[in-house]
């Protein structure tokens, strides 16, 4: 196995055109609406399979009709999904996407099962079966996030697995560190947005938010810059990586 990404999986509804809410007692009509997979996990497991790697993904749905979906999902881009708990009292994590005229989306989400993944959830024996073990979605999985994340990322790379992390936002915390910071020594690679980068190293200047992490263990740090790109450092070496000139139709899913 290439790649095991671990974290959060989502039955995302797109509806759109949706630039405004309706007062309550309204109605207000829109012309499409698709289901499609969402989360990070699943997200960059479907990636990796794209561009021909051998994927697993590790999460949690609830026993309903979305978790069927997103499981079978995963399954018909060739993922190995043997990794992913069911819980019998969740439901499975749901967002629904407005997407405006303009292709800008917001999200109204609730957690649901990806808020009780916990250690005891995760397969070790197919972590250490993976070269990388990429676990996204931290921050927005209350039970699994610090202490328990950090256990799994130092027993992966006892086994000799490359560790990786990508975060959410969540406005609700102000300070990440203490959520993170368990994490940071046993982890090869961190791909913060800036917004959450900021969060966990309390600057907002790229190179000093990557010394500091750097500092506290990091291998590589990729500060995700939004249309400006990516500032990475590692190895004693940086550069900034510039972002690929495209027309915006829909940003969904371009934080993963």
């Amino acid at each position: 196995m290439d790649v095991c990404c671990l974290g959060i999986l989502v039955a995302d509804a797109f509806g759109s055109p949706i630039d405004d809410i309706p007062p309550k007692g309204s109605l207000r009509l829109f012309d499409h609406m698709e289901l499609h997979i969402g989360g990070c996990a699943a997200n960059a497991g479907i990636a990796m399979a794209k561009l021909g790697l051998k994927a697993s993904v590790i999460g949690k749905v609830g026993d309903d009709v979305f978790g069927h979906f997103v499981t079978d999902t995963l399954k018909s881009h060739g993922i190995a999904t043997n990794g992913v708990a069911v819980d019998k009292t969740a439901s499975t994590s749901f967002t629904f996407v407005v997407v405006g005229a303009d292709g800008q989306r917001r999200f109204l989400h609730t957690m649901g099962a990806n808020a009780t993944l916990c250690e005891g959830d995760v397969n070790l024996d197919i972590v250490k079966q993976a070269k990388i073990l990429h676990v996204a979605g931290t921050m927005v999985m209350p039970t699994f996030d610090g202490e328990q994340t950090a256990h799994i990322l130092q027993a992966a790379r006892a086994a000799g697995v490359i560790t990786c992390m990508d975060t959410v936002c969540n406005d609700r915390v102000k300070d990440y560190l203490p959520i993170i910071g368990p994490c940071l020594p046993h982890l090869d690679m961190f791909l913060p947005s800036i917004e959450e980068a900021e969060r966990v190293a309390g600057t907002s200047e790229p190179r000093e938010i990557v010394r500091r992490l750097h500092d506290k263990g990091v291998g590589i740090v990729a500060v995700k810059l939004g249309p400006k790109g990516s500032y990475v450092f590692g190895n004693g070496e940086e550069a900034t990586v510039p972002s690929y000139r495209v027309k915006a139709l829909d940003t969904s899913g371009a934080g993963d």
